[in-house]
């Protein structure tokens, strides 16, 4: 068995701007709580991390807060909210929605916002 509260982080990983990453890594089980500032997108504030076009992270988790718009790279797009379970196939960008934070837990953050 492990614990670890997301409150005291193994790693935080800083956007360009508008937010950050609180990662806890127990075993071959990676969390994130993602913090997405207002005026927070994915193909400014994480692309330049990254390296890609577009995210190719896959995502699994929950909205705990706030808003989010994800657009697919072949043009689809969906809104996420609170309260809201969620999975991002690889190819997207994104971006927060109003001016509150959008607080997501994600499964699919072993890699994201790290650079390659």
């Amino acid at each position: 068995m492990a614990t670890r509260s997301i409150e005291s982080p193994d790693e935080t990983r800083a956007f360009k701007a508008h937010g950050h990453l609180d990662v806890v890594t127990l075993g071959d089980f990676t969390l994130g709580k993602a913090i997405f500032e207002p005026g927070w997108k994915w193909s400014e504030d994480v692309k330049p991390i990254a390296g890609t076009e577009s995210c190719m992270a896959r995502h699994t988790g929950i909205c705990m807060s706030g808003q989010m718009t994800v657009r697919s790279d072949d043009g689809n797009e969906t809104s996420i909210g609170a309260g809201d379970v969620f999975v991002l196939e690889p190819g997207h960008d994104a971006w927060t929605v109003g001016d509150e934070a959008c607080v997501m837990y994600d499964t699919g953050v072993a890699a994201y916002a790290k650079p390659s």
